[in-house]
């Protein structure tokens, strides 16, 4: 957290947070934290506590993971910039992955699989300048089939674009589990009907603009988030400049 916000971005999206990193999020990086909990923790079928999973967790990070933290999505926001409002939504509830599953034809173990975890979509609306920018954050269900990750992010645009304000700008990012070459949606939002720009030709971590004068998206160096010899992180930060 402190690497990533150590150029003072102005907007920073996080996904796969361990809940109880929540609380120290603002610590961590200077900036206001809007956080919100995809999967409470959990010890077995069992609900937990967010330091209970911690301490759990230190045994064997790498092994354990999420297993017993719960995951958390969460959007830090320079504090130059004012908080308006927050929404949140779930990307796979129960009637959804019903009438998808029945569409795709999916099997009753694939059905299964696609609920054990809830993934959301979270979005912040920004006052900057006089005006206002619309923020979406995302974390896909990771799938071997990638038409339900693709589905879930068409409702995450869906989502988004329904709470835009008449030429407000947008930014859609997040963990998409789907790139380029797997995914129906992302090409669609990239049409003039949609008017996204910005789409990464490889990796499944996006930052999609719509309305607001874009760079080119860069994705990290190894380099830059080494560590003591170590990367910290199994995703390659992705970043724009945008005005």
């Amino acid at each position: 957290m402190r690497l990533a916000s150590a150029d003072s971005p102005g907007v920073l999206c996080l996904q796969e947070l361990p809940v109880w990193a929540l609380g120290h999020l603002e610590e961590w990086s200077g900036m206001t934290a809007v956080g919100d909990v995809a999967r409470r923790p959990t010890l077995g079928p069992f609900p937990s506590t967010p330091e209970l999973g911690r301490v759990l967790t230190d045994v064997n990070h790498g092994l354990l993971r999420s297993a017993f933290t719960g995951q958390a999505n969460a959007i830090l926001v320079d504090r130059s910039l004012s908080l308006v409002d927050r929404r949140w939504v779930v990307l796979n509830p129960f009637r959804f992955r019903r009438a998808q599953a029945h569409r795709l034809g999916l099997s009753l173990l694939e059905r299964s699989a696609w609920g054990k975890e809830r993934r959301i979509c979270q979005t912040v609306r920004l006052r900057r300048d006089g005006g206002t920018l619309l923020v979406g954050n995302l974390h896909a269900t990771s799938s071997p089939d990638k038409r339900l990750p693709d589905v879930e992010l068409l409702r995450a645009a869906v989502f988004v674009d329904g709470l835009a304000q008449p030429g407000e700008p947008v930014l859609l990012c997040g963990d998409f589990n789907v790139t380029v070459q797997t995914s129906r949606t992302l090409a669609e939002l990239m049409t003039s009907e949609w008017g996204f720009t910005g789409a990464l030709r490889v990796g499944i971590d996006q930052i999609l603009v719509r309305g607001l004068a874009a760079g080119e998206t860069h994705e990290w160096p190894p380099e830059r988030r080494a560590h003591d010899g170590k990367l910290l992180s199994d995703h390659t930060p992705v970043e724009v400049e945008v005005e």
